[in-house]
């Protein structure tokens, strides 16, 4: 667990773009493939297939991903369309809204979070049965 890399760091399959350690950015950011950040970055980041931030990555940013890894730290919101891991170690404030959500023991989370497919399940409603006997009063002639 300890000094583990991200399990799925190649989950686009395709490129991977890094912000090193010891790089600050400013702005938004948009790429194709995956984005690794062990450096440090502020702004927007908008869909990447995936976004991996490494344990000396510090992001304040508004996220939007198709999946995360985070290990490092993370401040600002982050929706991811399929799945958000947060490693041991790794820090994050600010609210997170995927499907499925991994956390490992010795993650700080401060926020709310919302998970599934966005759609509600409401129970069935069931229907009134009356009973023969007793006809509806709005059909009754007099």
């Amino acid at each position: 667990m300890f000094g583990k890399e991200p399990e799925n760091q190649n989950m686009a399959g395709g490129q991977t773009s890094i912000l090193a350690q010891g790089c600050k950015f400013d702005g938004k950011i948009e790429v194709r493939g995956t984005l690794r950040i062990e450096g440090e970055f502020k702004g927007d980041i908008g869909t990447p297939e995936s976004l991996v931030i490494g344990k000396t990555g510090v992001v304040h940013a508004k996220v939007k991903v198709k999946n995360a890894i985070i290990g490092g730290q993370l401040f600002g919101n982050i929706v991811a369309e399929n799945k958000i891991e947060l490693q041991s170690g790794s820090h994050v404030e600010g609210d997170i809204k995927t499907k499925r959500l991994v956390i490992d023991e010795g993650v700080f989370f401060e926020g709310n979070c919302a998970m599934g497919s966005g759609q509600r399940r409401t129970p069935e409603a069931t229907p009134q049965s009356q009973s023969p006997s007793q006809p509806d009063p709005v059909a009754v002639k007099k």
